[in-house]
């Protein structure tokens, strides 16, 4: 394992065209076979959680489950609305609709109680989630009847074309985003290497992993459904760790090639930087993957997707590093000494000397800023351990007062039309804001006393001042008598306190009271209400268990990857921190409704449900990753011979600005999905965004160094103390150990 990428990288460099096409046949063969498979897209039964997933199961038993469902509204353009227009519009558009093989059916008009809008219901055919993708034909037929009757207001919302227009506006705001991050990256990579050439490899190496990635998801979800966020993730972090892995690498050789002086051929440099950046990589990608694995034990589709898509990106961008990189390298060395040689021998013919640099000396790469940041920490270390620790825990103290909630439609940008035209719809049909569904299964003997229970529970919910009372409950029954669900409108917001007690009342008081009585019967609440909150409970419940096992398998990471408890100790508390203390800002912007004019969204009152757990389990991966490569330089110059503390200064000397950049990189990746239109990506993003800035800064150039200067050579217990370095590297003494760093 330890000489893996040594022996990878020697191949590759030795092989370098047959590397390089290897790897783009690679892409080209996943994505090919990704798009010949396609994708397998989660049905609604992968959504099932809980009491509210379990009554779902039984109403689709019975045929009763929820059906997509569109509203046309058709109002006057102004002044009182004409009635006989507005029924030859709602006449027309019925037609219309029923000739479409995607609708099942079509209900009459109903008028609204101010009498200003007609509203025609369609049921679409197929499952709930393929609503999205049917609703084109029935906009289009909206759209026709609108341009038929110019004189009215014709217009179209429902969760199909909601969830049509969320997927709309994500596409627009990943392609934003894009634009964003490129550039960014490009002139933060121009600043690192000072090479339009060195400054492409990082990119095309993330672009094509992503490529490769997005092909592999497609084949994946035919073992684990896609319910549509894996590509999201393989976009998010694959560009992040793509550029990262490779930046890493690419300053290594470029080291070693400073230090070699020209002694060494390219293929030599790239084993040197593959015996030390190479383990890295390896080792902080296995982090990542692992760590990110833990979300499997949540047993939720999303969450599922999310760890195959960043499993599957981070996989390939090692791959990548590994295996294409070197031969990269080797050929754009190539290109460099034939250049030197070509100068060199036109001062020869010339018969000018030929300039030869000296070799250069052992420096710090860290400048004025990075050096006043490590000042702290290496003049007293102690003091500085304690403030840092101390401010991190107070940006961590509001994640005490986190509120959960499942982000449902009521939360989506209003800036979608059919949002616009949800709310018109919502204010003059309030019942169609909420709708608890009870769900009861018996004998079919039993048929006629369970709707008759079910009429009791409707009867005592209308004298409930938190249902609407003024509409009347409906209860369907399925053909064999098994299946009955009740219908309850609530006129309150699916996220609001009022329609969350609704579904309390109705679990704890009225259900028991009326179904409840009932020997032999099974029942169950499910509706938007219910699914939130159940979903929420679930990942509630889930949470101790992912949380345990992620703490567990970074230490042992740890400790594999450094052979120190301590280390691993250390590791741990750090990535707790850091999580910490990004959480904690995240619920002071987020949660409440001062920051959002700064940061362009509608406060929810509180955090996406999602957002937490799969931040936690993130955040520990990518900490990992600088984990990994500052200690993996301090216990290089420890193998070197060098004090512990001399080992601690010149790890963090060698790394800072490397690290540093690729957290540029991170945050510039993440902090670009501040600018979508969903909250919940603006969270998962805001919070990416800073714990990634807080762990490069605040962690590793002050935090970290402060405890292991403090430490000692106890920080590597149960380790030996280091002696001289071994390795063969006597043809260039200056460039170091060809020790590998684990």
């Amino acid at each position: 394992m330890r000489q893996l990428p040594v022996r990878i990288a020697r191949w590759s460099a030795q092989h370098a065209w047959r590397a390089i096409a290897g790897w783009f046949a690679f892409v080209i063969l996943c994505l090919g076979v990704g798009i010949a498979v396609g994708t397998n897209e989660a049905t609604t039964k992968d959504f099932w959680v809980g009491e509210a997933g379990r009554a779902e199961e039984l109403a689709t038993e019975g045929g009763l489950q929820r059906k997509p469902t569109e509203h046309i509204m058709i109002r006057a353009k102004s002044g009182p609305l004409d009635m006989a227009a507005a029924g030859a519009a709602a006449q027309d558009l019925t037609e219309q609709m029923r000739k479409l093989p995607e609708v099942d059916s079509v209900a009459a008009p109903v008028r609204s109680k101010d009498g200003k809008i007609l509203r025609v219901s369609v049921i679409l055919n197929g499952p709930e989630l393929d609503g999205k993708k049917n609703v084109v034909a029935l906009l289009d037929q909206t759209a026709q009847v609108r341009a038929s009757h110019p004189d009215l207001v014709v217009e179209e919302t429902g969760s199909p074309s909601i969830s049509k227009g969320v997927n709309d506006q994500r596409g627009k705001d990943l392609a934003l985003s894009e634009r964003i991050t490129l550039p960014v990256t490009i002139i933060t990579l121009l600043i690192v290497f000072g090479s339009v050439v060195m400054a492409g490899v990082p990119l095309l190496l993330a672009i094509s992993s992503i490529i490769a990635a997005l092909g592999l998801s497609m084949i994946a979800s035919h073992v684990l459904p896609d319910p549509g966020v894996g590509t999201n993730m393989i976009l998010l972090i694959g560009l992040a760790v793509g550029v990262d892995y490779t930046l890493f690498y690419l300053k290594r050789e470029r080291e070693e090639r400073a230090r070699a002086n020209g002694q060494l051929s390219s293929e030599a440099l790239v084993e040197l930087a593959a015996a030390t950046a190479g383990r890295a990589i390896v080792v902080s990608g296995l982090a990542v993957i692992i760590s990110t694995a833990t979300l499997y034990l949540a047993t939720d589709v999303i969450f599922s997707s999310l760890a195959t898509g960043t499993i599957l990106v981070v996989a390939v961008a090692v791959a990548s590093s590994l295996t294409v990189l070197p031969a990269l390298l080797v050929k754009i060395g190539h290109r460099t000494e034939r250049r030197a040689h070509r100068r060199a021998a036109k001062r020869t013919k010339l018969g000018k000397p030929v300039r030869t640099k000296p070799a250069p000396t052992a420096k710090a790469e860290t400048g004025r800023v990075f050096g006043a940041l490590l000042r702290p920490a290496r003049t007293r270390p102690a003091l500085t351990l304690c403030v840092s620790v101390l401010i991190m825990l107070g940006l961590a103290a509001p994640a005490l007062g986190m509120k959960l909630v499942d982000p449902g439609r009521d939360t989506f940008s209003r800036d979608i039309p059919a949002m616009q035209v949800y709310d018109r719809l919502t204010e003059s049909f309030p019942e169609l804001l909420v709708k608890h569904e009870v769900v009861a299964r018996s004998a079919p003997g039993r048929a006629a006393q369970v709707r008759q229970a079910l009429a009791d529970l409707g009867r005592r919910a209308q004298a409930d001042p938190l249902f609407a009372g003024d509409t009347e409950p409906r209860v369907r029954t399925s053909a064999d008598g098994r299946i009955s669900v009740l219908e309850l409108a609530v006129p309150f917001p699916a996220p609001s306190g009022e329609a969350i007690a609704s579904l309390a009342h109705l679990r704890q008081d009225h259900l028991p009271a009326t179904l409840g009585e009932l020997p032999g019967v099974e029942a169950g609440v499910s509706g938007d209400v219910a699914r939130g909150r159940d979903y929420v409970d679930h990942e509630n419940s889930k949470l101790p268990l992912v949380i345990g096992f992620l703490l567990l398998v970074t230490f042992l990471m740890t400790v594999w990857a450094f052979r120190s408890v301590v280390i691993g100790v250390i590791g741990v508390v750090l990535n707790l921190l850091s999580a910490g203390a990004s959480l904690g800002l995240l619920v002071l912007f987020f949660q409440g409704t001062w920051a959002e004019g700064l940061l362009a969204f509608d406060s929810l009152g509180a955090i996406a449900s999602r957002v937490p757990l799969f931040l936690i389990v993130i955040l520990f991966g990518l900490s990992m990753d600088y984990q990994v490569f500052v200690v993996s330089r301090i216990q290089e110059a420890r193998q070197n011979g060098m004090s512990a503390r001399e080992a601690v200064l010149e790890g963090i000397n060698r790394s800072a600005k490397v690290v540093t950049s690729a957290a540029i990189v991170m945050v510039t990746v993440f902090g670009a999905f501040v600018a979508l239109h969903l909250t919940e990506m603006k969270q998962m993003g805001f919070c990416l965004a800073v714990a990634v800035l807080l762990d490069a800064v605040v962690i590793r150039l002050m935090v970290l160094p402060s405890i292991l200067l403090l430490l000692g050579e106890r920080a590597w217990w149960p380790a030996r103390p280091a002696g001289p370095a071994r390795g063969a590297r006597a043809t260039v003494p200056a460039a170091g150990p060809l020790e590998n760093v684990g």
